[in-house]
């Protein structure tokens, strides 16, 4: 996949985080490549080689840098608005679809198409096979746990994915040119030892990022026994197969990351861990072309330039936030985060309930209406059939088709446990509050006309919209 040199190399010369992730630099003088922001001397550009992923430039034959760290770096958004199976393969492979012992045999079958047909794909999107993504994104954790964490060499292989250490070590020294212990030891991230069950990690992003607005946000819905926000970070307890988490998540806005600082849980847990916080905290997303685009419709120019960090909160558990909703119907933020914390209390648990939970236990008197209690039971007792991975619209039907679940509760389900960039709640009263009071036209055809002219950032406009009323 050849992206435009001369831009490209521009935006390498001026080492801007914002294109952090976006694209890799092969130096053919040295053999590594690079984040666009790595503090080394910046090659000639006849040196330079430009790949849309660090899986392509590994293909190509170079080896990651050793002071920008290429595992570091934010997501690449290079599939965001192309083939919906390339987004849905990379979410699957997330999940560990290509680990040891499972085949792309397997993936094609879950996607629907062909071997053939889903390779042709990744090497037009992403420039580099299924495979090469999957074990690419492996060994880049690996590295990254390498340099941040004291875990033995032989639980980060577990944790990657491996069946064994010495394949991890092969495909490390194979990768990367170097073995496992030889990155450990050139490592600086990682000054003095932490407990077998504690770690420190870090998560980079594109900036601009409106930290206080996601906390503001997290603060306004919390549970007191499940999660506590205060003006320095946001902390909480999730469940991890049998294990409690204990999750802080503190910004270090003068290096363009967030530091989770993880308890409770085992080093083979941090990967979806890890992943969880991405999309939590809406790590990957590249402001600078959402804000452009959002900012050709005049009346979002204003609210883009105020918060040009704006992220859609993500979910730390999908069933959490399909719960949250239901209870959400028609109340308000407040009168919903009440009985939410009368849920979990009824349950008994410091983490969120689950599917299991909310079947088994008795939900009268609580606040709920006796539909809305059959509605939750309904959804804990489906959950397990719903799969993100059939399409946006199959999933939206899926949850149509439950009862008490509407467009609006469906969409906002998906927006936020899916984190899907393009789906925005629909008929949404503060949405229509937000357009009347910037005098702009409400009605439900003219709600679909704006929000159509937003696309594919749909859930981006309508969070803005939901500041206007603040």
């Amino acid at each position: 996949m050849k992206l435009e040199h001369d831009i490209c190399y521009q935006a390498l010369k001026s080492r801007d985080a914002r294109f952090d992730g976006r694209f890799f630099t092969g130096v053919s003088s040295t053999g590594i490549f690079c984040r666009p922001v790595c503090p080394a001397s910046t090659p000639k550009p006849e040196n330079c080689t430009f790949f849309a992923s660090a899986s392509a430039a590994l293909q190509a034959g170079f080896r990651p840098c050793l002071r920008c760290r290429p595992e570091s770096a934010p997501a690449s958004p290079a599939w965001i608005g192309t083939e919906a199976t390339v987004k849905r393969a990379l979410s699957l492979i997330e999940d560990g679809a290509l680990d040891e012992g499972q085949s792309l045999e397997s993936l094609c079958n879950r996607l629907g198409v062909g071997e053939r047909h889903l390779r042709r794909l990744f090497q037009t999107h992403l420039g580099a096979s299924p495979k090469q993504i999957a074990l690419t994104r492996r060994l880049m954790f690996a590295k990254k746990l390498l340099a941040q964490t004291d875990a033995s060499v032989m639980d980060i292989a577990l944790a990657a994915g491996f069946n064994s250490l010495r394949r991890f070590n092969d495909a490390y020294k194979k990768t990367f040119g170097f073995a496992p212990s030889f990155e450990r030891k050139k490592s600086k991230e990682n000054e003095k030892a932490n407990p077998c069950d504690s770690f420190t990690l870090h998560f980079n992003y594109r900036p601009p990022f409106d930290w206080a607005g996601l906390l503001a946000f997290f603060e306004s819905r919390a549970i007191d026994a499940v999660e506590q926000v205060t003006e320095n970070g946001y902390q909480r307890r999730i469940a991890m197969a049998e294990q409690i988490a204990t999750v802080r998540i503190t910004h270090d806005d003068q290096r363009n990351r967030l530091k989770a600082h993880i308890s409770g849980v085992d080093v083979q847990h941090l990967r979806p861990l890890s992943q969880k916080i991405r999309r939590v905290f809406d790590l990957d997303a590249d402001p600078a072309i959402i804000n452009a685009d959002l900012s050709r419709q005049k009346v979002l120019r204003d609210l883009v330039r105020t918060t040009p960090g704006l992220r859609v909160p993500g979910a730390w558990d999908g069933f959490e936030i399909a719960v949250r909703a239901v209870i959400g119907q028609q109340i308000s933020v407040k009168g919903a985060r009440t009985i939410c914390n009368r849920v979990v209390e009824r349950v008994g648990k410091t983490v969120f309930p689950t599917p299991s939970d909310i079947e088994n236990t008795d939900l009268d008197g609580l606040g709920l209406t006796g539909r809305r209690i059959t509605t939750l039971k309904k959804l804990a007792a489906s959950w397990s059939a719903l799969d993100c991975t059939n399409g946006v619209e199959k999933l939206l039907k899926d949850l149509c088709d439950l009862p008490g679940i509407g467009p609006w509760t469906a969409h906002y389900i998906v927006m936020r446990a899916f984190g899907e960039p393009d789906i925005y709640p629909v008929a949404d009263l503060g949405l229509v509050r937000a357009l009347e009071k910037l005098d702009q036209p409400a009605g439900k055809k003219d709600m679909e006309q704006f929000f159509d002219n937003l696309r594919p950032w749909r859930a981006y406009g309508a969070l803005h919209l939901w500041k206007v009323l603040t």
